[in-house]
């Protein structure tokens, strides 16, 4: 990337004050600016390769930090994208699978026709050349006909637990910790998803054996008939351009779904009243997620897991933060560490 410099500092990270970010190597942290008073190097150590992040607007990132952790953890809710978000882009050198691609209906006639709508419609919704109004347009049609391929080629809830067990997806480093985390602090889970929401309980269910009570799923919702066969889907379609917090009403509490006797912390209402938002996204269209919540304050981080020579500038001036790389969750685990110490406020 011309004329832009990362650096990388081998100190040990820690965060002993993120309200007051340095500038310049401290033997304190690893997070810090050279060159480019833009960027920030960051490095994780033991298993966890190196990955960088970086902030266009440094000022305005310490005062939004400073302003969630006066508001203390009751103020704050996370929105978090779920396909390349909480999970991995890249597993074992090759392309993860969302939750709607790792879907294999048993018909593999209809698979393929899928396949087909992926290969046209997927280049349109990353061009560069194409409006946001187009795209929309585009990702409309794509969505409704691939939940109507769903729904003719009989489609079977069984089908879906085999897909996950055989898929290749899997999340982050740091995402169990990021959830267990929230979960101590009381804090609600928005996981917002163009995909399809009885896929993604089920990747939950088989991938990380529990279920966490603050965590909510807002995505596309199927309905079974009582012999497990799809016959149609609920509510609004959501697909990668119009998440937003309009379709709250269709978030379903995930103990229901994993028989958490406890119950949801937070219901629609409650939710509302947390004016201080993280949101979690891998792409620009994921900052629409928090439309039509009356925020005080929010901080968008953005995970830049591909093309990022021709992405980078337009992910930097979107979001708060990002991360490039397919880098790990930690960062944001530090980050809410910081924020709400243990016996903080």
């Amino acid at each position: 990337m011309s004329g832009r410099v990362l650096c990388i500092s081998t100190i040990p990270f820690r965060f002993h004050s993120i309200s007051k970010l340095p500038s310049y190597p401290s033997s304190n942290s690893r997070l810090w600016f050279c060159g480019n008073p833009n960027v920030i190097g960051m490095e994780e150590q033991g298993f966890l390769q190196a990955s960088e992040a970086v902030v266009a607007d440094t000022d305005l990132l310490k005062k939004k930090l400073e302003a969630m952790r006066l508001s203390g953890p009751q103020k704050l809710q996370v929105i978090a994208d779920f396909d390349a978000t909480l999970t991995r882009y890249w597993i074992d050198g090759r392309r993860g699978q969302s939750s709607h691609g790792l879907l294999k209906q048993g018909n593999p006639d209809y698979d393929d026709k899928r396949e087909e709508l992926y290969k046209y419609y997927h280049p349109l919704e990353y061009s560069p050349t194409i409006s946001i109004e187009e795209k929309t347009k585009l990702m409309e049609e794509w969505w409704g006909k691939s939940h109507s391929l769903l729904i003719e080629g009989g489609l079977t809830f069984d089908a879906i637990k085999q897909s996950v067990a055989s898929a290749t997806i899997a999340f982050r480093e740091g995402v169990v910790e990021l959830f267990e985390l929230l979960e101590e602090r009381d804090v609600p889970v928005l996981i917002f998803s163009a995909g399809l929401a009885d896929i993604i309980e089920e990747v939950l269910r088989q991938k990380l054996h529990r279920s966490f009570k603050n965590i909510r799923i807002v995505s596309n919702r199927m309905v079974f008939d009582d012999n497990g066969c799809l016959v149609s889907f609920k509510g609004k379609t959501i697909h990668s351009l119009n998440k937003n917090e309009h379709a709250l009403d269709m978030a379903a509490p995930l103990h229901d779904q994993l028989g958490d006797v406890n119950g949801a912390t937070n219901d629609s209402a409650s939710v509302r009243k947390r004016t201080n938002v993280l949101l979690l996204g891998d792409h620009i269209g994921d900052l629409g997620m928090s439309d039509g919540l009356n925020y005080d304050t929010r901080i968008s981080v953005g995970f830049l897991n591909d093309n990022i020579e021709n992405s980078l500038d337009s992910y930097r001036n979107a979001f708060d933060i990002v991360y490039l790389n397919d880098a790990s969750m930690l960062g944001v685990v530090k980050l809410v560490h910081q924020l709400f110490p243990v016996g903080g406020i």
